[in-house]
Order: structure tokens, then C-alpha cells, then sequence
């Protein structure tokens, strides 16, 4: 298998199997644990393109996220966060009518909900225009100032590169640097990173 910057991303979740190594999660082997059961000791996943889901409103998603009841009110703040107008899509349904740059606002808002100590975002940039994607620049910014959790970002965005307290560069399946984005830089632009955001707290 050949590691690029998707499947590890795949692996780390467990929606895909590794050939050979371990993962450790807080000095715990959890290479066996199915998706689910990493979804329950705390690793979150975003995907490269949000799903859609028919029928099903804002809400509804945020409640599905969160491992506890949460009101309508705590939905709307969650909201708030990420930057959309509670009153406005709380009770929207999660279809083709959002735009790319809404549905990845409501999917790092399913993942707040959830409380994750891990969260992978795979790509996010993926698929939205500039505008949005310099919001998500400012909501990463804030997770990562209120979020107790740490947070990978797999990205080639300098923007991102930015905000990481921690950057790793694969290059054809490989690690070939840890270290800040001054250690790292001289050739980060040929390679896949993978950026961390240190747990808070």
C-alpha cells in the first residue's frame, strides 16, 4: 500500500487497514478497533466532501453527533461558532441547496458537537471558493484557541501551514520532516503535510 495523504487519514479512522505497523492512541494500541469503537474512545473524521443527507435537517445532524442530549439552543451556538446564522439553518435540511462552504461549516459543527480528542479533517479546502475557505482559516483558528482536543489537517495550504503548532511532511509514503513551519518550509510545497493542532488544556 502506498501512503498518501487520504489514506492515512483512512487508516488513523480505521476505514482502511494498514500492511504492517501499529497505531497508537495516547500510548494505546487501537490497530484492531473497528471505526465505531474508535468514534467512541474519540477519534472524528471530516471527509474531502460532506455528505449530504436527505431529509435530515441541521439539527437533527448536530444532535446525531453529540454523545449527549443537546438543546436547539446549544445546536445554535455550536453554529455561531463555525460562523452561520443559527436562525437561518438550524432546521435547514442538509442537501444539494448548501454550498460547499456551508456544509463544511456544518460538518466542523457536527464535529464540535462531538467533542472529539482526536479530529482529522482530510483536505477541507477541497471543493469551496476562496471566500469560504478563509472563514474556515478563522473557525480552525478558534477551535484551536476552545476546542480541548487536537486536530490533524491534511492540506498543501500555506494558510493552514500557519495556524499548525506542529507540522509533519510525507513525501511518497514517507515521513520526511517533523518540526514548525520554519524548520519545514524549504520543501513543504512538493509534499503532502499534515498539520497538527496541539490539545488545549
Amino acid at each position: 500500500m502506498v501512503l498518501g495523504k487520504s489514506t492515512l487519514a483512512k487508516i488513523i479512522m480505521g476505514l482502511e487497514k494498514q500492511d504492517s505497523g501499529e497505531i497508537i492512541l495516547n500510548g494505546k494500541d487501537i490497530t484492531a478497533l473497528s471505526v465505531n469503537e474508535r468514534a467512541e474512545i474519540g477519534i472524528g473524521f471530516a471527509f474531502q466532501q460532506p455528505v449530504k443527507f436527505k431529509g435530515i435537517t441541521v439539527y437533527d445532524l448536530i444532535k446525531l453527533s453529540a454523545k449527549k442530549e443537546i438543546s436547539k439552543k446549544e445546536a445554535c451556538d455550536i453554529l455561531s461558532m463555525v460562523g452561520l446564522c443559527a436562525r437561518e439553518y438550524v432546521d435547514r435540511e442538509v442537501n444539494s441547496s448548501l454550498s460547499g462552504g456551508e456544509l463544511k461549516r456544518i460538518e466542523i459543527a457536527t464535529v464540535i458537537a462531538r467533542e472529539s480528542e482526536l479530529t482529522i479533517f482530510d483536505e477541507p479546502e477541497a471543493g469551496i471558493d476562496l471566500w469560504s475557505f478563509n472563514s474556515l482559516i478563522q473557525v480552525f483558528e478558534k477551535m484551536r484557541k476552545e476546542i480541548k482536543g487536537s486536530t490533524i489537517i491534511i492540506s498543501h495550504q500555506e494558510k493552514i501551514l500557519n495556524i499548525a503548532d506542529k507540522i509533519v511532511l510525507l513525501n511518497s509514503g514517507k515521513i520526511e520532516k517533523i518540526g514548525s513551519k520554519e524548520e519545514v518550509m524549504g520543501s513543504v510545497f512538493k509534499s503532502t503535510v499534515c498539520c497538527k493542532l496541539e490539545r488545549k488544556g
